[in-house]
């Protein structure tokens, strides 16, 4: 009996087996190391073009992320506005209910004082005045002024009920609006951080190359511009050649924004992302336009590449997730990414995708 008792004695490998133990230990840490992000997932060296490559496709690819961002926090802003409206009359009605129902008050002293209060008065007055609703038949057993005040507080109490029901459904959609915006937060910084590493890669002369430092930034209408920007009266001269007065002030409000840093989300006047940038135009110019790219090219009438004038915003990639403001010559002033600031770019730079003529 005392032999079944006995502790196995451990046996040590040796000859295959060791050799089978091995290389399942090499496997397995070879199987972790490739779920483990780290060393494993590092990509071999990229010559500047590969980098460059990768780099113009993270910053598109946060540049729609961007737009999905800026849309969901216009109707964020929306969706918080009516709730305050909806809040604020709600608020506004319950007062007003609350001189109503004092005025009952003071015809159920009335009657206490005559001989009793009407049992409606009584229900009307309760805790719990939501339960006079359905009951409203009671009225016509008081007279026509009370009867009347009745009638009014029900249908307010329904008005209010109503209210309240909707600014619940408002606050519902407010709530994932804020979700949204979270999740395309978190998708711009990622893109973003991504690019950023791929750029550090690079030396400061090929980064200096890649982000077009010093160059089409603009040239003599450019030129013109900055310097009369403290009068904030003299027109570029290529905003001169424009079809009218408000394409005008908007060309002229983009050549002020040059060397201006590109800022996701941002509006100006600052700092701007590309369909900020161009809201920010058209607004200096009297002209309201969406927040969005995707909502912008419908912002006013669509036209061919072939007919463009200074003014027209122009848009690019299939998803239409990048947009400038043509100024003639094949050129535009648009707020590319964040490797550089508000600058005049060739319009055959990114896939072309339509065209609108807000003005």
């Amino acid at each position: 009996m005392a032999a079944a008792h006995r502790k196995p004695r451990q046996r040590s490998l040796s000859g295959p087996t060791a050799r089978t133990a091995a290389t399942l230990a090499i496997a397995s840490a070879a199987t972790a190391a490739a779920f483990d992000g780290g060393a494993a997932h590092a990509e071999p060296d990229l010559t500047p073009a590969q980098v460059k490559a990768k780099v113009d496709k993270l910053y598109q690819e946060a540049e729609t992320a961007t737009q999905k961002y800026d849309g969901a926090k216009e109707k964020a802003r929306a969706a918080e506005k009516k709730v305050r409206a909806l809040q604020d009359e709600a608020s506004r009605r319950t007062a007003a209910l609350d001189s109503e129902r004092q005025r009952l008050g003071s015809a159920a002293a009335a009657q206490y004082r005559t001989g009793g209060i009407d049992p409606s008065v009584q229900l009307l007055l309760s805790s719990r005045p939501d339960r006079y609703l359905d009951q409203a038949a009671f009225a016509d057993r008081m007279d026509t002024r009370q009867a009347a005040t009745v009638l009014r507080v029900s249908k307010e109490l329904r008005a209010i009920d109503q209210l309240h029901d909707h600014a619940d459904r408002q606050l519902a959609d407010l709530a994932a609006r804020q979700r949204e915006l979270a999740r395309e937060k978190k998708t711009v910084e990622r893109k973003l951080t991504e690019a950023r590493a791929l750029l550090a890669r690079l030396s400061p002369a090929e980064q200096a190359a890649f982000t077009g430092a010093g160059t089409a930034t603009g040239g003599p209408d450019a030129r013109a511009s900055r310097s009369s920007t403290s009068t904030r009266t003299a027109l570029p001269p290529v905003a001169q050649k424009a079809p009218n007065a408000r394409a005008a002030a908007a060309i002229a409000y983009a050549y002020r924004a040059l060397g201006r840093p590109y800022v996701w989300g941002a509006t100006g006047p600052d700092a701007f992302d590309c369909s900020g940038l161009t809201q920010a135009a058209y607004r200096a110019a009297g002209v309201s336009i969406p927040r969005t790219t995707y909502t912008q090219i419908n912002a006013g009438r669509r036209i061919p590449r072939s007919q463009l004038e200074p003014g027209d915003l122009v848009f690019f990639y299939s998803g239409i997730s990048h947009v400038g403001l043509y100024i003639g010559g094949g050129r535009m002033i648009h707020a590319p990414n964040p490797s550089a600031p508000v600058r005049i770019a060739p319009i055959d730079e990114m896939p072309f995708a339509g065209a609108t003529r807000v003005v």
